[in-house]
């Protein structure tokens, strides 16, 4: 007689209702215990007759100046609270880069440019060719004008040609949906990593659209992937002591200087992965723009692992044995980003889970280190917290980890795995596809909470909190999706043979 199987009571429909159960107790633990206490009290009332109320009434003695300190008590609490109280950072609205048709580089094209490029190195062409048929990036990424020669132009020239057009055109985009002038904005923040000219990208905004005297501006390089929402983080800051502003928040990486044109594996990389990408956002604290901005800046957690030497080098900018320059990429990489991760979630947990997870994930700790360190630790379910995910498009390696990690559903990471399809890796800026992707589809309604997570060099993972403001109706206007939402989602291949 063959053995029977126990029950698999991890997938059974009675736990995953008990699951539901325990959550809808535990987060309205506080409702379900004030509901009988207030009909006990309305019950006693309605018992009592209008003699018995109205002698209550009567016993009740109030002094006046007690009556009066006591409302100049409360008003000074309130006032002392308001002013305590940090103002809301509203994101009004943000656009983003579309590259022309001319910049596209499907996967023919590229590998017919690695092999002119490196005709003389066979093996870094197979290497290339390896990588794209497992990036996950489709035939509609774009790099910019002086990567389509051969071989390819990294002069400032062409540099600062890229920076321009990616930047100008997101701004220009952005002052047209709000109608906005560029002498209203009060701080300025730019961040690109590789690109940093003498004077800086933030002085070449500063000086195209005539802005301010007084601007506060910064500009941001070095910072990587993460660098986003860094620049959305010191915007919040500034907006806290400067009121009644607006700060416009320019996210981009300039592609042309950071091709390379060695043999080292490690910094081939790049190439196969990063295209170009911008966008502008605008960020105010002016209580009147709350009802037209898309969302609220609930929360923002950094998480920086540079004291590890390990994370500090995993991605690192330096000259290969042949003297050329580039960026590596270790293989350390996945590992350091999900311990860097760990730490996130570990500070952003008890920000944004309900208490039923939290206090789940509390049990599981005490007993570990009390009763069995075996026990498999419990992950969180972020999905509680949020209703939608944009994770960093960096790579398909990075967004299967992540989708892993958190135990997310396909449609979860769609957006992600849709953006790096479509647009490719866009650093800094990708995050934004990412919403603009959601956005376009129809996914977005009031009150949404939105998790932005992303990784950068140094080694960082930050971690941005959005709550949608207003339902966001489709088309949205001057979409990067606009012409080509109706396509996706698409079937990605784990190998697309070239």
């Amino acid at each position: 007689m063959p053995p029977t199987l126990p029950p698999d009571y991890s997938n059974s429909v009675k736990l995953k209702y008990v699951k539901r159960g325990y959550q809808c107790l535990v987060n309205n633990f506080l409702t379900f215990l004030l509901i009988p206490a207030m009909a006990a009290i309305v019950l006693q009332v309605v018992q009592l007759g209008p003699d018995e109320l109205l002698s209550l009434w009567n016993s009740v003695e109030l002094d006046l100046v007690q009556v009066i300190c006591s409302s100049f008590l409360i008003i000074i609490i309130s006032t002392v609270y308001f002013m305590m109280k940090p103002r809301t950072i509203y994101l009004v609205e943000y656009a983003l880069y579309k590259p022309p048709v001319t910049c596209r580089v499907p996967f023919s094209t590229f590998m017919e440019h690695s092999r002119l490029n490196n005709m003389n190195d066979p093996k870094s062409v197979e290497f290339q060719m390896r990588i794209l048929e497992r990036s996950g990036l489709g035939e509609e990424t774009c790099l910019p004008p002086a990567n389509h020669y051969i071989p390819p132009v990294p002069t400032m020239e062409a540099s600062r040609a890229e920076a321009e057009l990616v930047i100008f055109s997101s701004v220009d985009a952005l002052l047209k949906k709000t109608g906005i002038k560029p002498k209203d904005i009060d701080i300025l923040i730019v961040n690109c990593s590789m690109f940093s000219p003498t004077p800086s990208m933030s002085a070449m905004v500063v000086n195209k659209y005539k802005m301010r005297s007084n601007i506060r501006s910064f500009n941001l390089s070095g910072m990587g992937c993460s660098a986003g929402l860094i620049s959305i983080d010191l915007a919040r800051d500034l907006l806290q002591v400067h009121p009644n502003s607006y700060a416009l928040v320019i996210s981009t990486e300039t592609i042309t200087p950071s091709y390379y044109s060695g043999k080292q594996r490690s910094m081939l990389l790049p190439n196969c992965l990063f295209r170009m990408g911008g966008a502008a956002i605008l960020l105010s604290n002016r209580r009147r723009d709350r009802y037209r901005a898309k969302y609220n800046l609930v929360h923002v957690v950094r998480t920086h692992k540079g004291a590890d030497d390990k994370a500090f080098k995993c991605v690192y900018e330096e000259e290969d044995p042949e003297g050329i320059r580039g960026v590596s990429l270790s293989k350390d990489l996945m590992a350091i980003a999900g311990d860097a991760l760990k730490s996130n979630i570990t500070t952003i947990g008890p920000l944004v889970l309900p208490a039923s997870e939290q206090l789940l994930f509390l049990f599981t700790l005490i007993g570990r280190k009390v009763f069995n360190p075996k026990w498999k630790p419990y992950i969180p379910d972020f999905k509680q917290a949020f209703e939608h995910f944009c994770i960093h498009a960096g790579g398909r390696a990075v967004i299967d980890e992540l989708q892993k990690n958190l135990q997310l559903s396909a449609e979860h990471v769609e957006a992600s795995r849709m953006t790096l399809h479509r647009f490719g890796n866009t650093s800094s800026s990708s995050l934004w596809y990412e919403l603009s992707y959601i956005e376009a589809k129809g996914r977005m309604r009031k009150g949404d909470r939105v998790w932005q997570i992303a990784f950068g060099s140094g080694f960082k993972c930050n971690s941005a909190v959005w709550k949608c403001n207003r339902t966001i109706k489709t088309p949205v206007e001057g979409s990067p999706w606009l012409d080509c939402v109706h396509r996706y989602p698409v079937h990605i291949p784990e190998i697309v043979k070239l």
